[in-house]
């Protein structure tokens, strides 16, 4: 794995806290080999448990190397082996002390609703919990920053992503500033072709490898806006385009639970940080404008006179 790889897992900070294992885990195993996930698999299932093991004990019980287990702690953010256990073994103590929810099963198909009501919302609580845990602050400063200074603000997404972005640039828009959400490949294109130096570009993708938004970010990237990729696959095709990473998590896919449905809720959290970031730092501008907003529609939301 090269520096260059390893920098955009770690972000270049220090080793995720305790807390954060987990959601790293959850976050980058499908793009692990499989081998590299049967160990975070193991040490997310079993923190205590494998706290205990030399690097060669986890070996063997993976059925793996132990080269393939420094990889994957270096994967997950750790200089080493030694590093991973120590922060096992805080997780571990977080669980014991109740702290850390259990991992609920998926949804079947005869189910209550009642237990699906459940089972959602223990998986939203937990995947805003490892979303919150791994996003890199100083990434989402930077970010923040670069919208609230933006002459304009294109954003790209297709599908559910589109959704989140519309929700972005509402938010934008009623706190006064010029932004456009695309659904259309073609129309983001060619409206990124347009961008410069100054103004700003939002792609989100969940599995960082959407040629449709990945398209209208590198146009965007290359006339010198400043690019921000939200995405589940940090180390996706989009990373290469984007100027600021900003990396969401996902509940647990199943039959019932697609990573539509899991990555929209990471995704929106997301959304929401930059939003307020930017409120704050345009605070004198934001504020009245959006006053200005909910004045605007102040009738329609009350009762209706002849």
């Amino acid at each position: 794995m090269t520096d260059d790889v390893k920098e955009i897992f770690t972000g270049g900070t220090a080793p995720p806290a305790p807390a954060a294992l987990a959601a790293k885990v959850r976050t980058l195993a499908p793009s692990m080999t499989r081998s590299m996930q049967r160990v975070a698999e193991a040490v997310a299932q079993d923190p205590a448990g494998c706290a205990a093991l030399t690097v060669t004990g986890l070996a063997e019980l993976t059925g793996t190397s132990e080269a393939t287990v420094v990889r994957t702690a270096r994967l997950l953010g750790y200089p080493g082996y030694r590093d991973l256990r120590l922060a096992l073994a805080g997780l571990a103590a977080q669980q014991q002390s109740g702290r850390a929810p259990a991992v609920t099963a998926d949804i079947a198909v005869d189910d209550p609703i009642a237990d699906v009501v459940a089972k959602l919302a223990h998986d939203e609580q937990q995947t805003l919990a490892d979303t919150a845990a791994a996003l890199d602050t100083v990434q989402l400063g930077a970010a923040v920053a670069a919208l609230a200074q933006a002459r304009r603000v294109d954003i790209y997404g297709v599908g559910a992503s589109s959704l989140v972005g519309q929700d972005l640039a509402q938010k934008l828009l009623r706190i006064g500033l010029i932004a456009h959400a695309h659904t259309d490949p073609h129309l983001a294109v060619t409206n990124a072709v347009q961008l410069r130096s100054g103004d700003a570009a939002v792609a989100i993708t969940h599995s960082g490898s959407t040629g449709d938004v990945i398209e209208p970010l590198r146009v965007a990237f290359d006339r010198g806006a400043t690019t921000v990729a939200i995405t589940g696959r940090p180390d996706g095709p989009v990373s290469q385009y984007a100027d600021h990473i900003l990396t969401t998590s996902t509940a647990r896919e199943s039959e019932l639970r697609p990573a539509a449905m899991s990555s929209r809720t990471s995704q929106l959290l997301v959304v929401d940080c930059l939003f307020i970031g930017v409120a704050q730092r345009t605070y004198e501008t934001a504020a009245p404008a959006l006053a200005a907003s909910y004045e605007a529609l102040a009738h329609r939301h009350g009762p209706r006179t002849r």
